[in-house]
C-alpha cells in the first residue's frame, strides 16, 4: 500500500486570497466579500477589510483639509521632529569632526553675502539655522525645546507642508534681518559667523501671533514671551538680536499670506504664489543693502 504526499495546493472548497492564491484565507473582507489572508487584512471599523478596498476608499475619499489648506495628519508632528533631529546631528558632527570645518562651511557671516568679496554663498543664510554654537548646551536645547513646543501647535493647523515652508522661510529672514541692520563685514577680520534656529524660532512666534488673531484667540501671553526673548537679545552679548527682529517679521509675514488667503479650489496656488513673494522680498532687501 502507497501513501500519497499532501498535496500543497488548497482544495476547490477552501477559500484563498485573491492576492496570494496558495495562501487559504477564511476571513472576508468586510467591504466586498472576497478572502483575505494576513498580510492582505486592514483593521476596518468593523472587522477588516482588503487592500483593494482600502485603497478604493482612499482614491474616492475626499482629503481632509486644516482651514488654512494643509492635508490633515494625524499622529506626531513628523517635520517638527524631523528638524529637531537634523539640528542634533549638525550639532554632533560639529562636535566629532576635528576643528572648526562644520561651523566654517556652514555658518553665515555679512561677507558671505557679498559678490565683491568673492563669497557670494545665499544659501548660508538657511544652513546657518541648523547649527549651534558647541560651547553652549543651552543654546540649542533651548531652541529645539521651544521648536518642539510651537512645532507641536502650528503643524497641525497649517499642515506638514506649509509650516516646513513657514520655519525654512523664516530661517532666511533671520539671516537678511542680520544682514540688513549689520555692517558689511570685510574679509580679514575673521569668521564671525551668525549660528542658530532663533531667528526661524521667532518666526513660528509671529506666526503664532497672527494664527491666534486670525481664530479670535488670546495673543496677551505670545506678546510677554516676544517681548522677553526681544529684550534677552539686546542684554546678552553676542545674542543676534537682528535675526530675531528678521525672523519675527518674516515669520508674521508667512503666516498672513496662510491664515487671509480665502478657501478655494486655488488657495495652495495663492498660498504658494505668496510665499515665494516673501522670498524675492527678501532677496530684493538682501540685493539692495549688499549693493550699497
Amino acid at each position: 500500500m502507497s501513501y500519497g504526499i499532501p498535496s500543497a495546493e488548497p482544495s476547490a472548497q477552501v477559500p484563498v486570497c485573491p492576492r496570494h492564491p496558495d495562501r487559504p484565507s477564511y476571513v472576508r473582507c468586510q467591504r466586498c466579500g472576497r478572502p483575505a489572508c494576513p498580510d492582505c487584512q486592514r483593521a476596518a471599523a468593523v472587522g477588516f477589510q482588503c487592500i483593494d478596498c482600502v485603497n478604493e476608499t482612499r482614491r474616492t475619499t475626499p482629503e481632509v483639509r486644516t482651514v488654512y489648506g494643509g492635508a490633515a495628519a494625524s499622529g506626531k508632528p513628523l517635520v517638527t521632529y524631523g528638524i529637531i533631529a537634523v539640528c542634533a546631528l549638525m550639532y554632533a558632527l560639529q562636535w566629532l569632526i576635528p576643528g572648526q570645518v562644520v561651523y566654517e562651511q556652514f555658518a553665515y557671516n555679512n561677507v558671505f553675502a557679498t559678490p565683491e568679496y568673492g563669497a557670494f554663498e545665499p544659501w548660508r543664510m538657511l544652513t546657518a539655522a541648523f547649527l549651534h554654537s558647541p560651547d553652549s548646551v543651552l543654546h540649542i536645547a533651548l531652541n529645539m525645546y521651544t521648536l518642539w513646543i510651537f512645532g507641536q501647535a502650528l503643524e497641525p493647523l497649517l499642515g506638514r507642508a506649509r509650516f516646513l515652508a513657514l520655519y525654512l522661510i523664516s530661517a532666511v529672514g533671520g539671516s537678511v534681518g542680520y544682514l540688513l541692520l549689520n555692517p558689511v563685514l570685510v574679509p580679514g577680520q575673521g569668521l564671525v559667523g551668525v549660528v542658530g534656529a532663533s531667528g526661524a524660532i521667532f518666526g513660528l512666534f509671529g506666526a503664532m501671533l497672527l494664527v491666534q488673531r486670525h481664530r479670535g484667540g488670546d495673543t496677551r501671553q505670545l506678546w510677554v514671551l516676544i517681548a522677553i526673548n526681544g529684550v534677552i537679545g539686546f542684554l546678552i552679548p553676542q545674542i543676534a538680536w537682528q535675526a530675531h527682529l528678521g525672523g519675527l517679521i518674516t515669520g508674521a509675514l508667512c503666516a498672513a499670506v496662510l491664515a487671509y488667503t480665502p478657501r478655494g479650489p486655488r488657495q495652495g496656488l495663492i498660498q504658494a504664489a505668496g510665499l515665494v513673494a516673501v522670498l524675492v522680498l527678501l532677496a530684493a532687501a538682501s540685493w539692495a543693502k549688499i549693493s550699497m
